[in-house]
């Protein structure tokens, strides 16, 4: 079932050019409203109208909606890198929580009663308990994290007194690509791991480094839950269509419910490549858990969602067959 015109910001970043192809294909007509300071044009795929404009500008806001009428809004766009949050955290709180603002305005000028909203397992900070449940403590330990987890409180509050319904999705670590090839990752500069792996052995980077080998995991890394760009890509349409059945406001993990180390990612892509990769060991980054894995099952309940992709070599083969042929 489809709801008709839906607003996607962020459309032409990592995760929204991958729900854009899933809208698609689920029969919606999405708008894309980007700056393209962080995400790309040739992203939006062929069939979504485009806005170019910033969230932060009421004007560009109003343009956006102007395409409308809407029955839902997808917000991906923000700022999303860590290190700059704490650098310079006035263009964080005015990106994520001015810019959302402006929108939830808007939606309620326009009617608009659905809100999806990509957020973080930033929210928690470091974990008490693992998998991570979504009622554990928010103690985010950055502005970015801070930034998710305030804006989750607005949706909840606009929820109450104005009707806004809202679903915020708590993403662990977003991987891979779109398997028919249409979309990928593109961070520049890159900072997730497993794109930086395959940049190495495709000899664009000198060596991998490894921060931390003494941590009390099986091999002193770091473990993380990684998750496919087009399982989250499906997660955002199944929380369009829950919202549309009259689904209340709610937040959810969404990962696979088991993690991977570092070396055990650098060991997958030396198998799918066939390729051998350099190795640098370094000290522990300041800020960084041992281990960050979801507890997805709320995802299940309420959304109906499972990963389709959930194996380590399946997301490390399709970026890496993105990597390949860009």
């Amino acid at each position: 079932m489809a709801v008709g015109k839906v607003l996607v910001t962020g459309g032409g970043g990592y995760v929204g050019s991958h729900t854009v192809l899933a809208l698609l294909e689920a029969g919606f007509a999405p708008v894309v409203l980007d700056n393209f300071e962080a995400g790309h044009r040739d992203a939006v795929a062929p069939g979504a109208e485009t806005v170019e404009g910033d969230i932060r500008s009421e004007g560009d806001v109003a343009r956006a909606f102007a395409r409308g009428p809407f029955e839902a809004i997808l917000h991906f766009a923000g700022l999303a890198n860590v290190p700059d949050s704490f650098a310079d955290p006035a263009k964080c709180y005015a990106a994520n929580i001015t810019g959302g603002l402006n929108l939830l305005a808007a939606a309620r000028r326009a009617g608009v009663r659905a809100f999806v909203f990509s957020s973080s397992a930033a929210v928690y900070g470091p974990p008490e308990t693992t998998p991570i449940p979504e009622d554990h403590p928010q103690r985010p330990i950055s502005p970015y994290g801070f930034t998710k987890g305030a804006f989750e409180r607005v949706l909840a509050d606009f929820g109450v007194a104005y009707g806004i319904r809202s679903v915020s999705l708590r993403y662990f670590n977003a991987a891979g690509a779109d398997p028919a090839g249409r979309a990928g990752e593109r961070h520049h500069p890159e900072t997730h791991l497993i794109p930086i792996v395959l940049q190495h052995l495709k000899g664009k980077r000198p060596c991998i480094k490894v921060f931390g080998t003494d941590y009390p995991t099986p091999d002193g890394s770091c473990i993380r839950d990684y998750i496919h760009v087009s399982d989250l890509a499906e997660a955002h349409v199944l929380a369009v269509r829950a919202l549309a059945g009259g689904g209340e406001t709610t937040s959810l993990n969404l990962g696979v419910g088991h993690g991977y180390s570092v070396r055990e990612v650098i060991a997958t892509a030396e198998r799918v490549t066939g390729l051998k990769a350099t190795v640098m060991e370094e000290g522990r980054r300041a800020g960084d858990p041992p281990v960050l894995v979801a507890d997805a099952r709320r995802a299940a309940h309420v959304l109906g969602w499972t990963p389709k992709r959930p194996s380590l070599e399946s997301i490390v083969a399709d970026a890496w067959r993105w990597e390949s042929h860009h």
